[in-house]
C-alpha cells in the first residue's frame, strides 16, 4: 500500500508514517481526559485518512496538534448532519476514509454520530469501529458495583418533572445503572434519585475521570446527596454509577402476568431470564413455567 509522507504522527519524538486507509468510516475512541490514553491503532488511523469528522474542530484540534497529525478536517454535529452526512457519505462511496470522532471518548454514545453509521450501514459502506476511552466503563470498572449487568443510560432530562418520571421508570431496573450528568445538575440529580430509587441505595459518583483531579465518591444515595448538598459549586465531567434494585417477593399471579408479557417480547429461554433478574427466582424453574405458559399462547 502506497505511503504518503505527509501522512503521519508524532510518536516518542520520532515522525511515525501511516499508510492510506481504505475506504470506509472508522469510528475512532479519542481520550476522555489524560491524551496519553490514544492508542495506536487511532493515531496510525487519524493520520492515514482522507478527512476526520469532528463533533468541534478546535477541541479535537488539540489532540491532533499533540501527535503532529495534519489531516483535513470538517465539523459534524447534530445541527448540520442532515448536511455534512450526505456528502462524508458521498466522499467514502469515492474512494475516500473517514474518521469519525467526538470531543471525548467513543463516538455514538450521547452524541450524533449514531446517524452517520445507520446512513453508511443501510449503504453497504464499510464501518470499522476502533475501540478506546469510554467515561461508561471506566466509572464502572471503578465504582466497585456489579459490572456483569448493566444498563448505560446516558443524561436525563434537564427538567425536574421529566427527570424524576425517567428515573421512576428505572426504579425497579436490576442492572446496574450508568448516568451522565452536568455538574450544574449533580445536587438536583441525587435527591431525585434518593427520592425515587431509596436512600439506601449504593451509588458512585465519577468527576473528571483520567484528568488530575479524578475522584470517585461513594456510599448510599442519601451519603452522596448530603456530601456534595455541603460542597461549593461542583465542577468537571460526572459519570453516575448506581446499584441495582434488589429482587423484591413477588406473587405466582405477578410471575405469570410477567412471564406472559416477555413471552409476547422474546423467547421462552431469554423470557425466563428476563423474569429470574427481576424476580430473583430460578431461571431453571421460570423456564419450565414459560413452557408451559407458552402453548397456551
Amino acid at each position: 500500500m502506497k505511503i504518503e509522507k505527509s501522512n503521519s504522527f508524532q510518536l516518542l519524538g520520532m515522525s511515525v508514517p501511516a499508510a492510506q486507509l481504505p475506504a470506509g468510516l472508522y469510528v475512532v475512541a479519542t481520550p476522555i481526559g489524560n491524551l496519553g490514553d490514544i492508542t495506536l491503532r487511532a493515531l496510525e488511523t487519524l493520520a492515514g485518512c482522507t478527512i476526520i469528522a469532528c463533533e468541534d474542530t478546535r477541541k479535537s484540534g488539540i489532540l491532533l496538534k499533540r501527535f503532529g497529525i495534519d489531516r483535513p478536517k470538517v465539523s459534524y454535529t447534530e445541527h448540520n448532519a442532515n448536511v455534512r452526512g450526505p456528502d462524508l457519505l458521498r466522499q467514502i462511496s469515492e474512494g475516500a476514509a473517514v474518521a469519525l470522532i467526538s470531543d471525548a471518548g467513543t463516538p455514538l454514545v450521547s452524541d450524533p454520530g449514531f446517524r452517520l453509521v445507520q446512513q453508511a450501514a443501510a449503504l453497504k459502506l464499510p464501518v470499522i469501529p476502533l475501540p478506546g476511552a469510554s467515561a461508561p466503563l471506566a466509572a464502572l470498572v471503578g465504582s466497585g458495583l456489579a459490572s456483569d449487568d448493566f444498563r448505560f443510560c446516558g443524561f436525563l432530562p434537564s427538567k425536574s418533572q421529566a427527570r424524576i418520571q425517567r428515573l421512576s421508570q428505572l426504579a425497579r431496573d436490576p442492572y446496574t445503572l450508568i448516568f451522565f450528568d452536568s455538574p450544574n445538575r449533580l445536587k438536583a440529580t441525587l435527591s431525585a434519585m434518593v427520592g425515587e430509587f431509596g436512600a439506601d441505595r449504593r451509588a458512585v459518583v465519577a468527576r473528571e475521570l483520567t484528568k488530575m483531579h479524578e475522584s470517585f465518591y461513594r456510599g448510599s444515595l442519601e451519603e452522596l446527596n448530603q456530601e456534595f448538598e455541603a460542597m461549593g459549586k461542583v465542577r468537571g465531567e460526572i459519570v453516575i454509577v448506581v446499584a441495582g434494585a434488589s429482587p423484591s417477593p413477588v406473587s405466582e399471579e405477578n410471575v405469570e402476568n410477567q412471564l406472559r408479557e416477555a413471552l409476547q417480547m422474546m423467547k421462552t429461554k431469554q423470557a425466563a431470564a428476563f423474569v429470574a433478574k427481576s424476580s430473583g427466582l430460578s431461571k431453571q424453574e421460570l423456564y419450565k413455567q414459560a413452557l408451559t405458559l407458552k402453548d397456551d399462547l
